[in-house]
């Protein structure tokens, strides 16, 4: 089993870099950043999680909802886009157009203030005791 190193990776995004296992069948195996990141979103941007998994498109709220999932699994977390897409079930070509459409809108002082509060959030929720004894069982 091949797993990514943290060594180079931020401290708070760690967690992230080092949740994604790729597995002999070429699978991926999500843990507590990908939960953290999308309860997150989820709750910024009142989706519900199955829409957020959903192989087409969907609303644009839900869209942008994912986008912006995609976004801080990349730039935040430092994965790379090939990593994050298959982390979302996305190409990586996929998450370079969601994260330059959320480069985009953060020319807007809400949704920017928005995104640096889920990237200050996402790290602190994905290293609480409680989630990973919740999403570990």
């Amino acid at each position: 089993m091949l797993q990514t190193s943290a060594v180079s990776e931020p401290a708070a995004c760690t967690h992230m870099s080092g949740s994604v296992s790729i597995l002999a069948e070429g699978s991926f195996r999500s843990t507590l950043s990908r939960e953290a990141i999308e309860q997150a979103v989820i709750q910024v941007f009142g989706v519900a999680h199955a829409d957020l998994h959903r192989v087409t498109r969907g609303r644009a709220k839900v869209a942008l909802a994912r986008q912006v999932a995609m976004y801080l699994a990349h730039v935040a977390c430092g994965l790379s886009l090939t990593d994050t897409g298959r982390l979302f079930g996305r190409d990586r070509t996929t998450v370079a157009h969601a994260c330059g459409v959320i480069e985009d809108r953060r020319d807007d002082p809400v949704f920017d203030r928005a995104l640096d509060l889920l990237e200050w959030a996402v790290p602190a929720l994905a290293t609480r005791p409680s989630v990973s004894r919740a999403l570990s069982s």
